[in-house]
């Protein structure tokens, strides 16, 4: 390697590895379509919210019926899909008197106490499944759309994914159109697969600009999913009617289309697919923001082969896919133990959520609180991911984790103040970690494969923020049992996190080949031998 090559080599890492004002410009603009999308990700636990509602009494109702009424026998118990039978009115007009203690007959039309919400406006009374599976449908199709987005930003690039999707959620409004459960449902449906997407592009491209402030890319990406789930506690306190809600997060995403003058695509993302001209463009601009002295006549004398060289070694242009990764042990492994904690955090964190209206309070309050309850375990995980390491701090955040849940479990109803402390630390906890994992799977693959198993590993934790409304319904039931389920899905995760590398200080690697490079010199001069580092760092 020539001194000149050196000279390169040191500068285009320079441009590369410093956080400045490019990555804080970039990340200010990625995260504010991810705060749209997280917002329009759980809308529904207002949109369609239950409300109150009883059976409409054609004998004593007029032709506008009022929910709260005095003659409404509160008195009788009975659900809220059957009413007493009606005996006869009491002298002119309907009063207590005029209803049967003893018999029940079944509703065939109901009077709603507000059309805040699709249950009203929709007609769904007494059909608990269809507004339960509102959600469900909407991760559905998240599951989907990450795994296609990731295919797709690494077939096509990081930006052009995320900008249509980010501009997709306005797809959300077709919803105020909906006359039918089955065309609402289907609009939720395509919102989803349309929008979801963004996740998966935004958090691998604010990685791969991050340089060695990786832990902080996943922190300010977690943030913005927080904020957003705050931001929505808050717009449904001041606009109850899910129409208007709605309006509001979704129609702003059409401004996300003039992203495509300011997001910038990553250099790695180009240079491994051999647009070497559209990378270094990339990297002035880097330097000229992050104020490096490098000009685009000492970029264009770096030639193609150097500048390749210099970012992925001597590996050719992408073309690794899924059939590379199967052939890979050592990937197979890290993806294996990075789907079922991404499943396994997200199941605990949002099962956490669920639950956490069976705590007395007002329900957007309780989401606020919950968000809010996450910022603190960014800063958690920042601090110690970046003081030890990735792994040990996610091991141990899992065993606490899994014992304030079983304790939460575990302590009677009677001590409420000890309850609700071990609540929250286990939602702390499940928070720090769910933003190391997201750092941490991301650098356990390389470069050419990362948008598409991340892709996975994102669907990984739709799957739990699917399944972990189902926790609520085993709470029901008994709460110990959702405790001690959460207990054991943080035990194995746990467990198997000590099978993947530790990733602290190491750079990204860039490829299968590269990683296969690495993991041969490592059981050939052992672990901790620096030829392996040199190896991943291509000096």
């Amino acid at each position: 390697m020539t001194t000149m090559d050196s000279k390169e080599n040191i500068v285009v890492n320079d441009i590369l590895e410093k956080f400045g004002r490019y990555q804080i410009i970039q990340y200010i603009f990625i995260c504010l379509p991810i705060v749209f999308v997280s917002m329009n990700m759980i809308n529904f636990v207002f949109v369609a919210g239950d409300i109150g509602y009883r059976c409409y009494i054609p004998e004593c109702d007029d032709i506008n019926p009022k929910y709260k009424v005095p003659w409404w026998p509160s008195d009788v118990i009975h659900d809220k899909c059957s009413a007493p039978k009606f005996t006869g009115y009491d002298g002119n007009s309907c009063t207590n008197e005029s209803f049967s203690r003893n018999e029940t007959e079944m509703c065939t039309k109901w009077v709603y106490e507000s059309n805040n919400t699709i249950v009203g406006e929709l007609n769904l009374a007494c059909q608990p499944w269809k507004i339960n599976s509102i959600g469900m449908i909407h991760n559905i199709g998240l599951d989907i759309s990450m795994v296609v987005a990731g295919w797709l930003s690494d077939k096509f690039g990081r930006k052009p994914v995320f900008v249509v999707s980010s501009v997709c959620c306005v797809l959300g409004s077709l919803k105020t159109l909906a006359t039918s459960y089955n065309m609402y449902a289907t609009c939720e449906f395509l919102e989803s697969v349309f929008s979801g997407g963004a996740f998966t592009a935004g958090s691998v491209l604010m990685l791969e600009i991050a340089g060695k402030h990786r832990i902080l890319s996943g922190v300010l990406f977690s943030y913005a999913l927080y904020m957003g789930e705050a931001v929505l506690a808050c717009l449904g306190m001041l606009v109850p009617y899910w129409k208007n809600l709605l309006y509001l997060l979704c129609t702003p995403c059409i401004v996300f289309l003039s992203y495509i003058f300011f997001i910038k695509e990553s250099p790695r993302w180009q240079v491994l697919n051999g647009k070497i001209t559209d990378a270094k463009k990339t990297m002035i601009i880097m330097s000229k923001l992050n104020n490096i002295d490098f000009s685009m006549e000492d970029m264009k004398n770096i030639s193609n082969d150097n500048l390749k060289n210099i970012l992925i070694g001597d590996v050719k242009e992408s073309s690794e896919g899924y059939i590379d990764v199967i052939k890979c042990k050592e990937i197979l492994k890290n993806l294996a133990v990075a789907f079922f904690c991404r499943f396994s955090v997200s199941f605990i964190y949002y099962g956490l959520i669920v639950n956490s209206v069976l705590l007395p309070g007002n329900k957007y309050t309780n989401l606020l609180l919950a968000a809010c309850m996450s910022f603190p375990g960014e800063l958690i995980s920042m601090y110690f991911m970046n003081k030890i390491g990735r792994k040990t701090p996610l091991t141990v955040g899992f065993i606490i984790c899994g014992i304030a849940c079983v304790g939460c479990g575990y302590v009677p109803d009677g001590y409420t103040g000890i309850k609700i402390t071990l609540f929250l630390i286990g939602k702390l906890v499940v928070a720090a970690c769910y933003t190391g994992l997201l750092t941490y799977t991301m650098e356990l693959f390389p470069t050419s494969v990362r948008g598409s198993l991340i892709g996975l590993c994102t669907l990984a934790s739709s799957l739990g923020t699917t399944t972990a409304p189902l926790s609520m319904m085993m709470s029901s039931n008994s709460m110990t049992l959702t405790s001690v389920c959460f207990g054991c899905t943080a035990a194995i995760s746990s467990f198997i996190l000590i099978f993947p590398p530790e990733t602290k200080d190491m750079p990204l690697i860039d490829s299968i080949a590269e990683l296969r490079s690495a993991h041969n010199l490592k059981n050939q001069y052992g672990k901790d031998n620096p030829v392996c580092d040199s190896v991943i760092s291509n000096d």
